[in-house]
């Protein structure tokens, strides 16, 4: 299988994706709320197609220029395991990185939460770079999520020393 990864907007392959994930978006709102967000210009929105398919997607909202946020990333799941979800993340680091953004952030539930999915998601970022930050009640929805963080490219600090 070739894959692609692009700057493109698939609300529809969005939604498909999405339905076919339930463990992780079994709520119909929060579904919508992603597809209308893939379809808003705040966003990047990035995609894996294979055979012209879309596979994987990702959603990045880019709060300033020193960082931003991966607000959603979901694989088919005919396709996970093959590593397209890390080569994404990778993927959106690095354009990041190449236009100065230093840090990229992601929201998911947090361990203290019991819910198997949700640890494989864990998992899957500590995986990927990201380290945990801080936990909160009530962020993206009433339970405890864990703010996590990548560090997305050094900068040496200038001193302008007379």
């Amino acid at each position: 299988m070739t894959t692609a990864v692009e700057r493109r907007r698939d609300p529809l392959a969005v939604r498909r994706i999405l339905e076919a994930l339930p463990d992780w978006f079994g709520d119909p709102d929060a579904i919508d709320n992603y597809v209308e967000a893939a379809a808003h210009p705040d966003f990047e929105s990035y995609a894996v197609t294979a055979d012209g398919a879309t596979i994987a997607i990702a959603l990045v909202h880019r709060h300033f220029p020193e960082s931003a946020e991966l607000h959603l990333i979901a694989v088919d799941p005919g396709s996970r395991g093959h590593g397209i979800g890390r080569s994404l993340v990778d993927h959106v680091a690095t354009v990041l990185s190449s236009d100065g953004c230093r840090y990229l952030s992601v929201h998911t539930v947090a361990e203290s939460f019991a819910n198997e999915a949700y640890a494989q998601t864990r998992a899957f970022y500590l995986g990927t770079g990201f380290i945990p930050l801080e936990e909160h009640e009530n962020l993206d929805w009433p339970g405890p999520s864990v703010i996590m963080v990548r560090a997305l490219s050094a900068r040496k600090a200038h001193m302008d020393v007379r």
